[in-house]
Formats: structure tokens, C-alpha cells, sequence
């Protein structure tokens, strides 16, 4: 119990000072699932989220792994179109814009978008509203 307390006061600074400390890092999982949205024509995401006991987290923990620019702005708390509960939505309004303009960015730099990349523009993209969630990108976007 000390160390878990101990994690929970102090910022470390990486996972090796957590390592070598001997300290507990405490995280938080999210399920992510995507459905597309017909008035906007985009894919829309959904976030879940779980403490590190395996409970789901409460709106205020959500909106506390959220960039401050988005929370309660873009990204809100909505019931799901699948699923009988109310989860995180970031919201699809803008999400046409800002993947033209990524792609814009991948062709102004001489590269070529592929329709196979979309869902990876369109990762690259969340991960900039969730900045707290580390996304597995297999694939590497030239930017810039």
C-alpha cells in the first residue's frame, strides 16, 4: 500500500524511475469502439474507461484524461447507438476538416495517402483530442 500511495503523490518522471524505485505506476484502460456517422458522413469514436481495479471510470476521471481544449466541448458524454450506456463521444463535427487537412499535410510533403491508411489518419487524429492514451501505430505517416 505504501508504494501505491507513494505513486499517487509524487510525479515520476519515467517508467524506468518506476522501475527502479520499486514503485507501483497505476493506469487506466479504455475500450475504444468506432461507428460511422451518416449525417456526417465520418467515423465517430467511443471511449470507455477502466482504473486499474478493472472499474469503470466516472465522467470526471473520463474528462480528466481528455485535452483541456475538447472536455465537455467536443468530446461528450453520450448515449452509444449499440450499446445501452452512456459513453465518452468525440464528437464527428469537425472530424471531415481535420482529416482533409492531415492529408493535405501527407500530399504537401510529397507523400501519397492510401485509402488502406484511413483508419491510421484517423487515429493519428484522436490522438491529439486523448493525448493520455497510447495508440499501437503500425504504420508511419510522413506528416512532415
Amino acid at each position: 500500500m505504501f508504494a501505491e500511495k507513494k505513486v499517487e503523490e509524487e510525479k515520476v518522471a519515467d517508467d524506468d524511475d518506476v522501475k527502479q524505485a520499486g514503485l507501483i505506476l497505476k493506469v487506466r484502460k479504455y475500450d475504444l469502439s468506432i461507428t460511422y456517422d451518416f449525417y456526417t458522413q465520418t467515423p465517430r469514436l467511443w471511449l470507455t474507461g477502466f482504473n486499474e481495479e478493472g472499474n469503470p471510470l466516472s465522467q470526471g476521471e473520463i474528462f480528466e484524461d481528455i485535452a483541456a481544449d475538447y472536455a465537455k466541448k467536443t468530446v461528450t458524454m453520450e448515449k452509444h447507438p449499440h450499446v445501452e450506456m452512456k459513453q465518452a463521444s468525440i464528437h464527428p463535427c469537425n472530424h471531415a476538416k481535420v482529416m482533409k487537412t492531415i492529408i493535405d499535410t501527407i500530399c504537401a510533403n510529397g507523400g501519397e495517402p492510401q485509402v488502406t491508411q484511413c483508419l491510421f489518419v484517423f487515429l493519428k487524429f484522436i490522438s491529439s483530442v486523448v493525448p493520455t492514451i497510447q495508440y499501437d501505430f503500425t504504420v508511419d505517416l510522413e506528416l512532415e
